[in-house]
């Protein structure tokens, strides 16, 4: 199937993971554990994976697969692949445990050290963000499919979607004050770059420790609908190129007319 196609199908994955996450998440019944990073995760994260990795590898047998529950020592193998499944099967555990909805699915081909394809699904708003290299962004809710794109207009205030769980004076430290801001709130960071993409903030800022699963489908869609995603010096952030999977500090960009190297400080 060509890269539209297999774009589509990534997305009926992506709602089938999310719909075994919000029945998980209406029934109330989940266990929580404690990774060695102290970040939690859910029985409904596993839960989700074994889905999305099954169906996965019945679609493509070929293309192997790194999530962020998958085992380490399958991960250490990504360096001889020239192209890999990059999932999140659950976005913002944390939303998830506390309740505000706010998390998604998220699904990334990388083929040579570049998200091609992009799919991230909030299974409580039914909403689905996906993109193909060259094809386009798109959303899919109950108002049908729409292109998104980044808001290019230029305004006076520079409107940036932060952490519902994130101290705002962490993002405020790294901007400079010449500008003038806006802070919208909402969880999972995929779904804040989605905003980006969309054009309903013009940045999102993630300071702390995220995997390159937090930003794959999300570059991919960001990319398509006119932005980008930098580290805090305006670096293109980069998958698969480095000993870690770990992402720097980094920058959801939507109208790439913005002076971003004057707006953000390292």
């Amino acid at each position: 199937m060509d890269l539209c196609e297999l774009t589509l199908a990534v997305e009926k994955v992506a709602r089938e993971a999310g719909a075994e996450i919000k029945r998980i998440y209406e029934q109330g019944k989940f266990t929580t554990y404690t990774k060695d990073d102290e970040s939690p995760v859910t029985s409904a994260d596993f839960a989700a994976n074994d889905i999305i990795e099954s169906a996965l590898t019945k679609l493509t047998p070929h293309i192997p697969i790194v999530s962020e529950e998958s085992d380490k020592s399958a991960i250490e193998k990504r360096r001889e692949w020239p192209e890999y499944w990059l999932i999140d099967p659950l976005d913002g555990t944390q939303e998830f445990v506390a309740g505000s909805g706010d998390f998604a699915v998220a699904i990334a081909l990388v083929v040579n050290h570049i998200p091609t394809i992009g799919v991230i699904y909030a299974p409580i708003h039914d909403r689905c963000y996906f993109a193909s290299r060259d094809k386009g962004a798109y959303r899919r809710d109950a108002d049908g499919l729409t292109p998104i794109y980044v808001d290019k207009q230029s305004r006076d205030i520079v409107r940036i979607a932060v952490s519902l769980r994130q101290a705002k004076e962490l993002v405020e430290s790294r901007l400079n004050s010449d500008f003038n801001y806006e802070f919208v709130a909402m969880g999972s960071a995929t779904l804040k770059a989605c905003l980006v993409a969309q054009g309903g903030a013009d940045i999102y800022m993630r300071i702390g420790p995220t995997g390159e699963w937090d930003t794959g489908a999300a570059h991919c869609i960001v990319s398509e609908a006119g932005g980008d995603i930098y580290d805090l010096c305006i670096n293109r952030l980069t998958y698969n190129k480095r000993d870690t999977l770990a992402n720097p500090n980094f920058i959801v960009c939507g109208n790439q007319a913005l002076p971003w190297s004057h707006i953000v400080n390292e």
